[in-house]
């Protein structure tokens, strides 16, 4: 029974050592999502607003461009997942890795070729691992995303889809992120970025009806190729904020189930350990009894 006590005592001080470490995690994560939110909210309305200028561009335009165009000299696509550096946030990493194999499944269904790009330790270290090849990877700023960081992931994506085929040029730019709704729901998403899939805020004109007279300076296909530059770079922007946002919250959600978890494992050996306590004492008392008994005997 002792020996049963002083492994319960070990366990206990243990899990109070975890549980200050959750605890302090669960802390600095409620300190940082306020302003990892606050970010996030703040950058969303130039990147929808500068998305619904470009697609009334491409809408109005009469020159056919590569944003609006499917690109049929190649069959590469790429992907950009955007994933953690760290762990402890529960399953923040594992939902935007699921929602990466799904595309690239489907993608490779339709005779497409994809092309991983990622940021974050975690999503680098899943493909390393499965020795699946990555073009790019950015790492050390998941939770706190910098604009230098989306230029250069901006710029390098730009790059590969204006890039000719046979420097390995890609058809398509995909993003996986986690959309941040609130503390309590953060959800994985799959955006496709060019060619310009969804028209937001901007109606597209039936045959009836007369397009408005636009002029353009100093062309329709310069005006695109200004934009371009700025959506990519605001889209991904945006979804690197979202997902720093939601990354913190997913890790204080996780930290604050771990601290009460290691709460209840405190209270469950405690319990155990003062059983087993009652019973080394309940043991010893025993032992007295059954000697003077003896000795009264004899």
């Amino acid at each position: 029974m002792a020996g049963k006590q002083r492994v319960y005592r070990q366990r206990i001080k243990s899990t109070q050592a975890l549980k200050k470490i959750f605890r302090a995690m669960e802390l600095i994560a409620a300190s940082r999502i306020g302003k990892a939110r606050d970010r996030a909210v703040h950058a969303a309305p130039y990147a929808r607003m500068l998305t619904r200028a470009l697609s009334a561009v491409a809408t109005h335009a009469t020159v056919d461009h590569p944003l609006t165009r499917p690109r049929t000299d190649t069959n590469r696509v790429a992907i950009l997942a955007v994933t953690a550096d760290r762990g402890m946030a529960g399953a923040y990493t594992a939902s935007v890795l699921r929602e990466t194999e799904r595309l690239i499944e489907r993608l490779t269904e339709e005779g497409k070729q994809p092309q991983i790009y990622v940021t974050g330790r975690r999503g680098l270290g899943y493909f390393t691992f499965r020795q699946r090849p990555v073009a790019g990877s950015w790492v050390g700023e998941s939770d706190a995303p910098t604009v230098e960081t989306a230029h250069e992931i901006a710029d390098t994506l730009l790059a590969a889809f204006n890039a000719p085929a046979d420097e390995g040029g890609v058809s398509e730019l995909h993003i996986v992120y986690t959309r941040f709704s609130s503390m309590v729901s953060q959800a994985p998403r799959v955006l496709r970025m060019i060619p310009l899939e969804v028209v937001e805020g901007v109606e597209v004109p039936t045959a009836d009806e007369v397009l408005p007279l636009y002029e353009f300076e100093p062309s329709e296909e310069a005006v695109l190729d200004g934009l371009l530059p700025l959506y990519i770079r605001s889209r991904i922007y945006a979804s690197l904020l979202q997902a720093a946002a939601s990354e913190l919250a997913a890790r204080q959600r996780a930290m604050h189930t771990a601290t009460e978890n290691a709460d209840e494992l405190i209270r469950t050996y405690t319990r155990l350990a003062n059983t087993a306590r009652q019973a080394e004492i309940t043991q010893e008392i025993s032992e007295i009894v059954s000697g003077a008994d003896a000795l009264a005997s004899s």
